[in-house]
């Protein structure tokens, strides 16, 4: 039996539009999770080691004044699109669409105020919550109106995200959640005694501003072969690796399928990535830097959480050859990822 509760969180500050932030805790046997109604963040993530003792393994903060200040997306859910879209430019049926800058010379995680800093509405789930929002035709740029429902349920040690969508106007589409894990519990220095698997048999090379290539390169003999389990301090060290921001090619199927593993076997804590996804972004959070000060005060550095982001490929409203980025009026986007939590 999963057992939800819901109380407040904090105020939203008038000059974001005001409102009540909530928070909702879904509790099993096995896992607790905290959600926000602000931008649908995973605050928190406690589950047990091999000794049966809790510990919380996402990064975030303590407080709404922490996800209400410049943070790299911890928890949230990001759109209208995920990752990056080159120049901040796309063409739909013959009108070119200009986004907000935010990444370099491109658009990132939908631009200036995205999914993940705006308030949704809730609804409890007798096993979890589902949070809808209308997002305007025009904003951050993107056409039509975009109705949109995430939904989070927990059944024992599985954790399912449901993406839904509908649309007014043929508009590109690619939800992710960003939560950031370390499995030692957040706030311990690194992740370099994990072990990462991800299957999948080719990766996309990128350009110096992490915008694919447009090349869907091989894995095999390479510092991408991840299909094998690899400890991730040596891995890095082997390949003189600065660290992963990239995408990863998964089968092109619509059914569920194991893509990701992850383990830290100091504590046994294991966690899978089940998706109907075409790709997933493994990133080892190279751009913390210490500076951001997350729960309990401690300092975040580089390498200190991993992601395992699951979503469509990059830039890929403008690479006719990647899988298809656009939602129609009259279709429905419908994605689900699988977070299971288990001890090894």
């Amino acid at each position: 039996m999963t057992e939800v509760k819901r109380e407040v969180f904090g105020q939203m500050p008038q000059e974001e539009g005001g409102g009540v932030v909530e928070k909702f805790v879904l509790k099993s046997d096995s896992v607790k999770v905290e959600i926000l109604s602000l931008g649908c963040i995973i605050t928190a993530l406690e589950m047990k080691d091999r000794d049966g003792e809790f510990s919380d393994v996402v990064l975030g903060f303590d407080t709404l004044e922490g996800y209400m200040r410049k943070h790299p997306f911890f928890g949230a859910v990001v759109g209208r699109v995920a990752n990056r879209i080159a120049k901040g430019r796309f063409t739909v049926d013959g009108k070119e669409h200009q986004l907000f800058l935010n990444d370099g010379p491109n658009s990132l995680h939908g631009g200036a105020r995205g999914f993940d800093k705006v308030l949704w509405s809730p609804q409890v789930l007798p096993n979890g919550v589902c949070f809808f929002r209308l997002s305007p035709d025009g904003e951050e740029g993107y056409p039509g109106d975009l109705k949109v429902w995430v939904t989070y349920t927990l059944s024992g040690g599985e954790l399912a995200i449901n993406y839904q969508a509908q649309t007014s106007k043929t508009t590109p589409i690619n939800l992710t959640n960003h939560a950031y894990f370390n499995l030692a519990g957040q706030g311990s220095r690194d992740i370099y005694n994990h072990e990462i698997s991800i299957e999948a048999d080719s990766y996309l090379p990128v350009d110096n501003t992490k915008i694919p290539t447009g090349e869907v390169a091989a894995v095999h003999g390479t510092s991408f072969d991840l299909r094998q389990p690899v400890e991730l301090g040596k891995h890095l060290q082997k390949f003189r690796l600065d660290g992963f921001d990239h995408n990863f090619c998964l089968q092109q199927v619509q059914a569920r399928r194991l893509v990701a593993r992850a383990c830290h076997p100091p504590t046994g804590r294991a966690m899978e990535v089940h998706t109907t996804q075409p790709g997933i972004q493994f990133y080892t959070g190279n751009n913390l830097d210490g500076s951001l000060k997350g729960k309990g005060a401690i300092a975040y550095h580089k390498h200190s959480a991993f992601c395992l982001e699951t979503q469509n490929w990059p830039d890929a409203v403008n690479k006719p050859h990647f899988p298809n980025a656009l939602l129609r009026p009259g279709e429905e986007y419908n994605h689900t990822t699988w977070l299971v939590f288990n001890t090894a």
